[in-house]
């Protein structure tokens, strides 16, 4: 009589628990694919990978934010701009000696930024997620522009290799490709914001390789349904939005997007989880 009563005890609770996860697995099919193919249509055209909504959605949803959220916001920041610097290169937007350095230095330190994310805690990290945010949409946002030319071949290389070695470590840090100050920094640097964004791509493609693999050895909890359902969502949002940018859109309709995008994001990373979390 007790291992029956047991029995149906055990029914009762169990039950219901993977009913709800099985509804709490397919809101998130129905839901975050479609979102992600969005936000994958406007990054692509940014030259960011799209982590900076990735990541935070993904924890929302209650992912966890280092075995789940960080991984697989670095597999979709990998997707979309992979599939963007695919299109940019075809379309020859591509600054080629400002590219490679970036990218190699990026690839290089991403791993460091990983080692530093096991073993530091999380709130931090997503202050600092916030600040970045708020720093590159401030300069995308803002009137000033770079004079063009000021800047030898060989000095942009040199600040290509510096600026690629720590937007490379902070990426593998917080789960970022690092678009959101590449593109800012190139543009800085005397790139039109078209050069900037098609740039980036190339190198936030080689960082996001870098930083995927580090955190799917060391930290990552994959939940391949979910995985590969977002991944084609986003590699087709991707595709349509870096088309349309390499074709039609306004370089200063990509400033004004981007800087107002980043700014939103911030503001919701530092209200939902570092005040009210």
């Amino acid at each position: 009589m007790p291992l029956a009563w047991l029995g149906r005890v055990e029914r009762r609770v169990v039950a219901p628990t993977l009913e709800s996860g099985r509804s709490r697995r397919l809101d998130i099919l129905l839901v975050v694919p479609p979102a992600f193919f969005l936000i994958a249509f406007v990054f692509s055209m940014l030259g960011m990978g799209g982590s900076q909504l990735y990541v935070p959605i993904l924890m929302w949803i209650g992912m966890d934010f280092k075995t789940e959220a960080v991984p697989l916001g670095m597999l979709l920041n990998l997707v979309n701009s992979g599939s963007a610097m695919v299109t940019y290169i075809r379309k020859g937007l591509v600054v080629w000696h400002v590219a490679v350095p970036f990218g190699l230095t990026m690839i290089a330190f991403a791993p460091l930024g990983t080692w530093l994310n096991i073993r530091l805690p999380a709130k931090p990290l997503l202050i600092v997620f916030a600040a970045m945010n708020a720093l590159a949409a401030a300069l995308m946002l803002s009137s000033w522009k770079p004079r063009r030319g000021r800047l030898s071949r060989r000095a942009v290389t040199a600040i290509s290799l510096l600026s690629g070695s720590v937007l490379g470590t902070l990426a593998g840090l917080i789960g970022r490709g690092g678009g959101s100050f590449v593109v800012p920094t190139l543009y800085l640097g005397g790139l039109d914001p078209r050069a900037a964004a098609a740039t980036s791509a190339f190198a936030v493609s080689a960082s996001g390789l870098s930083s995927f693999t580090s955190h799917l050895v060391s930290a990552a909890a994959p939940r391949w349904g979910v995985w590969s359902t977002t991944a084609i969502a986003v590699l087709l949002g991707s595709h349509l939005g870096s088309r349309l940018m390499a074709e039609h859109l306004n370089p200063r309709m990509l400033r004004i997007v981007f800087g107002s995008v980043l700014l939103l994001v911030a503001g919701l990373i530092l209200v939902k989880d570092v005040i009210l979390g």
